[in-house]
């Protein structure tokens, strides 16, 4: 099943589809079990950043449907996050979105490497969607995905050793000649729980107001070039806010929220609402944070403030909430390179999901 190394070791193969700059991979890797032979990205920025870190040279750039008709790898694992925009809170919950289809090719590709196991996670709305329904009925006789077990459940991030208290819907299949992979829920008990403070500590005073850009380093991927490949630090930069910001920013207290900014700051829309406590508050320095999303840097988006400094979370701060380490690089524009970091899965829970996988093969 796995591929032996110069090093005498055997590691599993693995694809990533859907792969964006590359959660899920960054935390298999991380436990030294596997390695990558292939993945899919069509998003160029992101791409790129995938192809900066784990080489270019299995990554495809562009559409997953015209690479699952081309001839795939051979892989034990495969993984990925279909688009989940059409089934998060945060979008509009079309029911007609085409991404929410998008399952459809992964499903493609699983007939075609037909792995030992599979790892889809997505959005815990994904478990209530007749998209889903359908999911499962391919694992029914007749189905495409009949020869493989199938286990569910929706998961914490913190409990697998995240600073976020981000929540996911998994999906692991199983070839039927292998024992029956559950869907772990992590073991790091709540007293436990990494929080900011473990995550962003050394980061005080690190974003300096006057620098407001990255740098302006180029690479090339794909034949194309892309700003970056920027290190962990270029992502210190600050927001330019606007000075009613600022003395909003400055009558919250450590762990307060929009209740504290006086009446004649306030903008008319937040006037007498009771809802929405999460906007325009700081993160507390001894719990997980929220879930970092695509728009962290935006105080109006919710639990985003630092816990002390009169900003959002910086880049590289919301970068190691999600498990990113230092020597991780990045390429795209300021919005590209938060899109990456928002969509990614935190790196600890894919490190948990890995070690768990490749455990429960090994007792085959």
């Amino acid at each position: 099943m796995t591929d032996t190394l110069e090093d005498g070791s055997d590691k599993l193969r693995v694809v990533d589809l859907f792969a964006g700059c590359g959660g899920l991979t960054s935390g298999f890797h991380s436990t030294g079990r596997y390695r990558s032979v292939g993945a899919v990205e069509f998003d160029l920025a992101a791409a790129s950043t995938y192809a900066a870190n784990f080489g270019e040279e299995n990554v495809y750039w562009g559409d997953i449907a015209e690479w699952v008709k081309g001839d795939l790898p051979s892989a034990d694992v495969v993984i990925g996050g279909p688009p989940c925009q059409g089934f998060s809170n945060l979008g509009k919950r079309d029911i007609g979105d085409p991404r929410n289809s998008m399952w459809r090719q992964y499903v493609k590709a699983l007939v075609k490497i037909k792995p030992a196991a599979f790892l889809l996670e997505n959005v815990p709305q994904f478990e209530r969607s007749s998209q889903f329904d359908s999911f499962r009925k391919e694992m029914e006789p007749g189905g495409q995905l009949s020869d493989y077990w199938l286990t569910c459940k929706p998961v914490l991030a913190a409990n697998f050793g995240a600073a976020q208290l981000r929540r996911r819907f998994i999906v692991i299949g199983t070839l039927k000649d292998y024992p029956k992979i559950q869907v772990p829920e992590g073991n790091v008990p709540r007293k436990e729980w990494r929080t900011v403070r473990d995550a962003i500590w050394d980061l005080r005073n690190s974003v300096i107001p006057e620098n407001t850009e990255l740098p302006d380093d180029t690479d090339r991927f794909f034949g194309q070039q892309v700003p970056g490949a920027f290190k962990a630090s270029s992502l210190d930069f600050a927001r330019r806010y606007a000075e009613i910001s600022l003395e909003r920013m400055r009558s919250i207290p450590p762990e307060g929220d929009r209740r504290s900014i006086p009446q004649h700051l306030l903008p008319p829309c937040w006037v007498g609402r009771t809802d929405g406590m999460d906007v325009f508050a700081r993160l507390r320095w001894d719990r997980p944070s929220v879930t970092i999303r695509t728009e962290f840097f935006k105080p109006e988006k919710g639990r985003y403030l630092h816990p002390e400094e009169h900003r959002a979370l910086s880049h590289h701060e919301a970068a190691l909430l999600q498990g990113f380490k230092d020597d991780f690089k990045w390429c795209g524009t300021k919005i590209q390179i938060a899109r990456q970091i928002g969509n990614a899965v935190p790196v600890e829970l894919a490190a948990g999901l890995a070690n768990h996988i490749a455990d429960t093969l090994a007792r085959r």
